[in-house]
């Protein structure tokens, strides 16, 4: 059985779908973000799959594949830095908590 540009595009979608569902549904950041990512690695795959099957030994596809997954290396960095820094001030890192933080550094700038 020969791999066709369906079974890429079929794979993709499950994944975007998934990582749509997750962003949606959870409420831990560090799940989010994992969701956030899975989105942007079904859009790598159809990246590969079009440049594969539409435009035969060309590698700009592949080349901006690569770039896009350095993009997203980085920033995962600075979303887990952030959510490190979030986790440090007020102990977790549920999503309904953001606010906490925000009435914490408004009631904090007021003293200063």
């Amino acid at each position: 059985m020969e791999i066709t540009m369906e079974h890429y595009l079929v794979i993709s979608t499950i994944m975007f779908f998934a990582g749509i569902y997750g962003f949606i549904t959870r409420r831990n950041m560090l799940a989010v973000l994992i969701s956030i990512e899975l989105i942007l690695n079904s859009v790598d795959i159809n990246f590969v799959a079009f440049n594969r099957f539409l435009f035969p030994g060309q590698l700009e596809g592949f080349f901006f594949t690569l770039f896009a997954i350095g993009i997203s290396a980085c920033e995962t960095a600075i979303a887990i830095a952030i959510i490190i820094n979030i986790y440090r001030n007020i102990r977790n890192i549920q999503v309904k908590n953001l606010n906490e933080l925000k009435e914490d550094s408004v009631n904090n700038a007021g003293k200063e």
